[in-house]
């Protein structure tokens, strides 16, 4: 990972800070239904503001498409945000011109604004220099606190930061220092769990994980692909067919490089996809032709909760089960419980990202014992691959 300026020892006072934040929150009604992502940008907001900057804060909120598209004004946002940080947000109508140089013209120092969605123009997600230099026109120097944003090559992830002295917020340097941690500079022995429906969408993370990685745990939908490339019948079960030959790929490379790849041997089964299903627990040898398999069974589970207590470094993304409905939610979340007790012992640093997975942890009631957990999709799934993230590759010094 390159080396990237932070902002330690900067000199803000009396400049005008233009920083992007991921405030493409849930919202209903008004409301918004889950403040992570605001909570993850507030130590960045808050220092630069009692440093004495102006404080300027870039974002996107949906797909408007570069069209003014009103349900996805940053307006409600600016609210939600002010009265949830119990901080002061003006709020400008446009990112860019007469309206966006308004704004910041009225702000002093330690002041803070909104301007309004940054896709609302087309040159976003263009990534467009002219506008990133509209942009630029109205900051001192910019500061990418947007992991999440950071695998897109837009104009205020990627442009703008070659137009103005670039800086990592806090969110951003703890994120890159807890990949960094995870899969660069691991202590080992490492666990990856990689979990979710479908293996053709993880197929590069797969190949990725194998060389980096000294146990790889597969749950889930994908593992029941896997088992049937080694001759299981799966029954009913969820399963890619077409992809038995990738899966088999993906194991000779495992085995070839030493990197242990753990499939459940007994699993959680039903014949009806519902929330206490009549269910029992069995071999992945005997499932019958209309019995699905939901969860990890409880002998898989007790035995990788053993190799995880001998690892040092666990990455995880995607869950072992069909966690969503009771009772096959047991293996990720006994796992989970594992995993935070090792970590709040300091024998395990443990990472976890994507939807699912901090759904979860969440529901696990373990999200605050894990090491780290990012807010991120799309560009932690992507980092996981080994893939460069624009975003971050701009900050670079």
């Amino acid at each position: 990972m390159a080396a990237y300026k932070t902002l330690d020892g900067i000199d803000a006072k009396g400049k005008t800070a233009l920083v992007r934040v991921d405030l493409n929150v849930p919202m209903q009604d008004g409301k918004v239904s889950d403040y992570t992502r605001i909570e993850r940008v507030a130590p960045t907001v808050r220092e630069l503001a009692e440093k004495g900057a102006k404080v300027v804060l870039l974002s996107h909120f949906g797909r408007p498409k570069g069209q003014v598209v009103p349900e996805m004004s940053l307006a409600a946002v600016a609210n939600v945000m002010a009265d949830h940080l119990n901080l002061n947000i003006a709020f400008g109508s446009d990112c860019i011109g007469d309206t966006a140089a308004s704004v910041v013209n009225d702000m002093t120092d330690g002041d803070i604004s909104l301007l309004e969605n940054v896709r609302f123009h087309a040159g976003e997600e263009k990534n467009d220099p002219g506008f990133a230099s509209e942009l630029a026109k109205l900051g001192d120097f910019y500061v990418n606190d947007a992991f999440s944003c950071s695998h897109r090559a837009h104009a205020s992830t990627e442009a703008l930061a070659r137009e103005l002295p670039a800086y990592a917020g806090r969110n951003m340097e703890a994120e890159l220092k807890a990949l960094s941690a995870a899969l660069e500079a691991p202590k080992r022995p490492v666990m990856a769990i990689v979990g979710g429906a479908k293996i053709s969408t993880k197929l590069d993370l797969l190949f990725n994980l194998i060389e980096k990685v000294d146990h790889l745990v597969i749950g889930g939908g994908m593992a029941n692909t896997f088992l049937n490339a080694q001759g299981v019948d799966v029954g009913a079960s969820l399963c890619e067919h077409d992809l038995a030959e990738t899966a088999s790929e993906i194991l000779a490379k495992a085995d070839k490089v030493g990197c242990n790849v753990f499939l459940q041997s007994d699993a959680a089964l039903a014949r009806e996809f519902k929330a206490n299903a009549e269910n029992r627990n069995a071999s992945v040898n005997d499932v019958a032709s209309d019995e699905m398999m939901l969860d990890m069974g409880t002998g898989s589970t007790e035995e990788l909760k053993k190799v995880l207590a001998d690892c040092n470094t666990l990455i995880w993304n995607g869950p072992l089960g069909a966690f969503e409905i009771e009772p096959f939610d047991r293996a990720t979340f006994s796992v989970a419980e594992t995993a935070a007790a090792l970590t709040k012992q300091g024998k395990l640093v443990s990472v976890a990202g994507g939807g699912d997975t901090v759904s979860a942890l969440g529901k696990a009631g373990v999200s605050d014992d894990f090491t780290y957990i990012s807010t991120a999709g799309g560009a932690f799934l992507e980092w996981m691959e080994g893939k460069e993230l624009p975003g971050v590759k701009a900050l670079g010094v």
